[in-house]
């Protein structure tokens, strides 16, 4: 059987037992961790996972051509999870990651349109799914977690002032936010800093809820939003953030990027971009998150921000990277996920909570064991436009 001889040579530590189509079962592992077994109901689906694991295995289990029998689905994960760690090294493993970035050049170009496109595939769900599991300003990214015990909340209230902080805003400035979500930074930009804050989407839904929240907070004096992409504006702005947004830009736009970024910023301006990245070498995204979650996405590593931020003579003033605060953002929502399945599974239905349900604890995993982290960088055109050191971060 073909799986059986790729779950002999990848799964070394854990307890692993898979029940096979036709009855028999073989086990995996060193006998060290929770029990899990795993049960394929459908022949096809088990020689497609033997063919393709990292797509086949996810795709059968949210069909339910494949369940888990005993243990949970973050003990199959992490069970996997860290023993893929261990395998993504060496000679076969950077074949696969040459091959995976021919595909993946294809895959990532996100020009006007498309891009479009492919942001309504996840941004444009029903409204009243991401509210049963994201905190009450709709903050669809990393929470900063300046205590362990800080509900959700809090950590985003945080996290955005942490932004505000490293913007070195002042009350009057022009501020641009590029890909802007439901509203809620400009909207703390605007209420807590007094910026005019000009915000920019290309998902259909978000610019209504954004729109109708800058009206409820009777901000559209300071406030406007703008279903445009980024690439399209002419303006400059004292101040530009982008939080979550790059992770969609595709490779090949890192350039156009930092491009568009610099003739839009102000000389004495500065930029702040957040984006979910990677550490080790440049590697597509695992195709069954590209191929049902976010299509057209990618994951840079340091050096391909860095080497795109070179050409264009931006001082990075600071780059700080968040290695567990997206874990435990991940850990909050799918809490409220989980409290929320049998509403959400009304609102769509079993197959897509088991989906969501791979998709939250799977990069749960991987920003707890694996590569991920977020990557936090701060530009200039100038290099004396913001303090000579971090205290400012931190004089609460």
């Amino acid at each position: 059987m073909l799986l059986d001889k790729v779950l002999q040579r990848i799964i070394r530590e854990g307890n692993l037992s898979v029940e096979y189509a036709a009855g028999h079962v073989r086990r995996y592992g060193n006998g060290t961790g929770p029990s899990v077994r795993i049960r394929f109901h459908d022949p096809r689906a088990e020689f497609a996972a033997g063919l393709w694991p990292r797509l086949k295995i996810a795709e059968a289990y949210v069909d339910g051509r494949m369940t888990i029998e005993e243990g949970t689905l973050s003990e199959f994960l992490y069970t996997t999870g860290r023993n893929l760690v261990s395998v993504d090294q060496g000679a076969i493993a950077t074949l696969v990651r040459l091959l995976g970035a021919s595909v993946n050049l294809v895959a990532t170009y996100n020009p006007i349109g498309r891009a479009q496109r492919n942001v309504a595939h996840h941004y444009d769900l029903d409204r009243a799914f991401f509210t049963t599991f994201l905190d009450k300003d709709l903050q669809y990214s990393c929470a900063y977690f300046r205590n362990p015990d800080d509900d959700l909340e809090t950590a985003q209230h945080d996290k955005k002032e942490y932004i505000a902080r490293k913007l070195r805003l002042e009350p009057g400035m022009r501020v641009l936010d590029i890909g802007s979500g439901w509203g809620g930074l400009a909207i703390h930009l605007a209420q807590h800093h007094g910026c005019s804050v000009l915000g920019v989407t290309l998902s259909q839904e978000q610019y209504a809820v954004s729109r109708e929240r800058v009206a409820d907070a009777d901000l559209e004096d300071l406030i406007e939003i703008r279903l445009l992409d980024y690439r399209l504006l002419s303006e400059q702005f004292d101040r530009i953030v982008s939080v979550g947004m790059f992770e969609h830009l595709g490779k090949a736009h890192f350039d156009e990027y930092f491009r568009k970024l610099k003739t839009l910023l102000a000389d004495d301006g500065v930029a702040l971009v957040h984006t979910i990245g990677r550490m080790g070498t440049p590697e597509p995204i695992s195709p069954w998150m590209r191929r049902y979650i976010f299509p057209g996405a990618y994951l840079p590593t340091m050096s391909e921000i860095t080497g795109a931020v070179e050409k264009q003579w931006l001082w990075v003033n600071d780059f700080e990277i968040w290695r567990q605060h997206y874990a435990n953002t991940l850990l909050h929502w799918n809490r409220r996920f989980q409290e929320n399945r049998d509403k959400i599974a009304r609102i769509y239905d079993e197959r897509f909570c088991r989906m969501w349900e791979l998709y939250l604890i799977g990069c749960e995993m991987s920003f707890r064991i694996q590569e991920l982290c977020v990557f936090q960088v701060q530009l200039s055109k100038r290099n004396d436009i913001v303090p000579l050191t971090r205290d400012y971060l931190y004089q609460y």
